[in-house]
């Protein structure tokens, strides 16, 4: 989070139940794998699965990199931990019209988002494409240009309360809505 007393809002990616869970999940099978008697195809397609899985949320949950800001330039929009440079992007709070909280339905279980809706002409965010939006328009519940600003929330706690309250003292008057709004 960021600096106690701060105005700005800031979450980094780290340990939570959802992690823990599917780490240690992938452990568990990562080990049943290593038995005696455990077929080679088994080995060969589960090792890099679930080994890999517990690898790669280890390390996200230990990098503790900025998954999310709220402060007086903007918003940071973190990215991927593992092309975090590359996915990563800041919109500055002229570009900002509004905050979205959405979720995207997988099957029974859902996804939360946070996301920015953008004033009309402002400038392309990496990702943003005809393809893209394509896609996006066709699997996510909000508006293309919605889905691209946005994040999940993975690996990451969203605080809403400390979002509004850093958007209400930066950027008085942006909404921050849930979508579908009730």
């Amino acid at each position: 989070m960021a600096e106690r007393g701060s105005l700005a809002y800031e979450a980094r990616y780290g340990w939570n139940g959802k992690t823990i869970r599917g780490v240690v999940i992938s452990a568990v099978f990562t080990g049943l794998l290593l038995l005696p008697g455990m077929p080679l195809y088994a080995r060969i397609l589960g090792l890099p699965l679930f080994g890999g899985g517990a690898l790669f949320m280890t390390y996200v949950a230990r990098s503790h990199k900025v998954a999310f800001r709220v402060d007086d330039t903007g918003v940071l929009l973190g990215g991927s931990p593992a092309r975090y440079g590359a996915t990563t992007v800041h919109v500055p709070w002229d570009d900002i019209t509004g905050f979205v909280l959405w979720r995207q339905v997988t099957g029974k279980a859902s996804v939360p988002y946070v996301g920015v809706s953008r004033r009309e002409g402002a400038p392309a965010l990496p990702g943003d494409g005809p393809r893209s939006r394509a896609v996006l328009s066709a699997l996510t519940p909000v508006p293309a240009d919605i889905a691209i600003a946005s994040r999940a929330v993975t690996g990451w706690r969203l605080d809403q309360e400390r979002l509004v309250s850093a958007v209400a003292h930066f950027a008085p008057g942006v909404p921050v809505t849930e979508y579908p709004r009730a």
